[in-house]
């Protein structure tokens, strides 16, 4: 094995076991995604001056709301990676999509499970969809940041192969071809998590959750652009290989995200800051 390569931790896929009671590095990271991203959301309601008045919603209104949340991600990740990503074999093993310990989920399909449950909860709670958006994709990212992180630990959606000479290249152990490859698991905590999350907050710093759909239309634009850039060193499921031109499913999802995005950020400009006396409705 090339000098510079490194070898790749010896990672147990399960982080805690007490007797026939199992706790994967997987359920763990979506487990403290959502216990982190609700203390967050929680903290910025607490803040009036970053709304110019009260916040949209109260803090028992987002306690509920993380049940909701959680059902969106779960079920709505799920789905998606049984229709966008591996939908023959499910036809044909209708059982397995119940076996979510043995991994499979979409972001795509997570993110839309998200926008079903904030505009149900919205709606029969009377409060803004577009805030309660902003406030759901803000705390996003550490959900993002975890799940990366436990790929990796799994070794899973390994990256590229590249040149054996560079210095973080990482020889999975379930690579049947054994070759030096990106982590590009990595790469993706760094752009979806890290960078997502330190740009949203200096939006949120200057004043962004005052103009509703800024910080979601941000979270959607910037994670389109990553996912992109991600895709280029990650090696696509062995399933769908590479599209058409070159594109993997990762970035034809992520296509139609980048004009939604830049859609509701420009209405959010065009509506203005609401006054600090009027409520957001």
């Amino acid at each position: 094995m090339p000098f510079l390569l490194i070898d790749f931790p010896a990672f147990k896929p399960i982080a805690i076991e007490i007797g026939p009671f199992a706790i994967r590095w997987y359920a763990l990271a979506y487990i403290s995604g959502i216990v982190f991203g609700w203390l967050y959301a929680r903290s910025l309601l607490k803040k009036e001056r970053l709304w110019s008045g009260p916040a949209p919603m109260s803090l028992v209104q987002i306690d509920d709301f993380i049940l909701w949340v959680t059902l969106g991600i779960i079920l709505g990740g799920r789905t998606g990676y049984v229709l966008f990503y591996n939908l023959p074999f499910f036809i044909e093993h209708p059982a397995a999509i119940f076996k979510l310990w043995e991994g499979g989920m979409s972001f795509h399909g997570g993110f839309l499970g998200c926008v079903v449950a904030v505009m149900w909860f919205a709606y029969r709670s009377r409060i803004s969809i577009l805030s309660l958006g902003d406030i759901t994709t803000a705390v996003a990212p550490v959900g993002l940041l975890l799940g990366r992180i436990a790929n990796f630990v799994n070794g899973e959606l390994w990256g590229r192969a590249t040149d054996p000479e560079l210095p973080w290249a990482v020889i999975f152990p379930k690579d049947p071809t054994q070759l030096p490859r990106h982590p590009s698991q990595l790469y993706e905590a760094g752009m979806e998590g890290i960078l997502l999350f330190i740009v949203l907050a200096i939006m949120i710093r200057f004043g962004a959750l005052r103009r509703p759909g800024m910080i979601l239309g941000a979270f959607i634009l910037i994670y389109g652009l990553t996912r992109i850039v991600g895709e280029h060193f990650r090696e696509p499921d062995e399933q769908l290989g590479f599209l058409w031109g070159g594109l993997t499913m990762g970035m034809l999802l992520s296509i139609p995200m980048l004009i939604v995005g830049l859609i509701l950020i420009v209405l959010a400009v065009r509506r203005g800051a609401p006054k600090p006396t009027e409520a957001i409705r």
